[in-house]
């Protein structure tokens, strides 16, 4: 169990940390902003956007501790071979991932719960694919790293295959179910650990859970198959790209249509509904069908 409890302790330590870092962030800004005019629009950023970027910051100063910790230090260790060499199932990935959400797209077009439409400008709609993209290739890097690189790369080195692989995607989609909440009145030195119980209650909340968690536990399932496929994380990196553009996407270049949504098809979050659950199954087998190209690590 020394992986899955330095595992919990990196994530009790970024939340408290990062918690207690949030409040300091915050009177800097307000205080840089006096010195300095042309940062007014940085102290005027409400306080739990400060509390985000602050856990991201901890997260990431504590990576390397924890990477020496679970001997996963170096690329290779997290499955970052050369991209160069990984550009075939980098892009396979990226086709799979684009195209499953296309799929549910056009799907729920042809049912008319949304309807596609290019009535924005040129300009808009090139800033937002730019936008779009570099989101894409941001969280998908950042996410697979952390999830299937450290979090599966530790957990498959010391639990058998598929208790590590369902942990590890279970985690992910917890995360993404974290509420966002505003914070009210003066910013004290313990508002941030004030808001942690209320981000929490967005993972229990019954009508998240199902089934957008089970879309993104499937999600993270597909990930972790494809790093153990390929023996390595940019097949995975090019799928979640794919998934992460037609979600940054969706809802700008779709319209509601005439028909109605409803549990099966969702909404313009694209994954919450049962159409996309259908879609992830699919996107699932077709990742375990991968040829195998490098024996995976198995548990000690």
């Amino acid at each position: 169990m020394r992986v899955a409890g330095l595992l919990l302790c990196y994530l009790a330590g970024v939340f408290a940390s990062g918690a207690l870092l949030a409040p300091g962030l915050f009177h800097l800004a307000q205080w840089a902003a006096g010195e300095f005019p042309t940062l007014q629009n940085l102290a005027s950023q409400p306080f739990h956007r400060y509390v985000n970027r602050s856990l991201l910051v901890v997260a990431l100063a504590g990576l390397w501790p924890l990477l020496r910790a679970l001997d996963l230090a170096g690329l290779r260790a997290l499955g970052l071979v050369s991209p160069l060499a990984a550009r075939r199932p980098l892009a396979l990935g990226l086709v799979l991932g684009f195209g499953s959400l296309l799929l549910a797209a056009v799907l729920m077009a042809l049912a008319g719960v949304r309807s596609f439409g290019f009535s924005h400008s040129v300009p808009v709609l090139l800033q937002l694919l730019a936008s779009a993209t570099l989101s894409a290739a941001v969280v998908a890097l950042l996410e697979e790293i952390l999830f299937r690189g450290v979090v599966f790369g530790a957990l498959r080195r010391a639990w058998p295959r598929w208790p590590a692989l369902l942990a590890s995607a279970v985690l992910y989609s917890a995360v993404h179910f974290l509420a966002r909440v505003e914070h009210t009145g003066l910013v004290e030195w313990d508002s941030g650990l004030a808001l942690l119980p209320r981000m929490a209650r967005g993972i229990a909340a019954p009508e998240a859970l199902f089934p957008h968690a089970l879309t993104l536990i499937l999600g993270g399932v597909a990930l972790g198959l494809a790093c153990l496929r390929t023996g390595n994380l940019w097949f995975a990196i090019g799928l979640h790209a794919g998934w992460v553009f037609w979600l940054k996407v969706f809802k700008t270049v779709t319209a509601p249509g005439a028909g109605e949504g409803g549990a099966f098809w969702g909404t313009d979050k694209l994954l919450d509904g049962w159409l996309a659950c259908v879609v992830m199954v699919g996107v699932v087998a077709v990742v375990a069908r991968l040829p195998q190209t490098q024996p995976p690590e198995e548990a000690t």
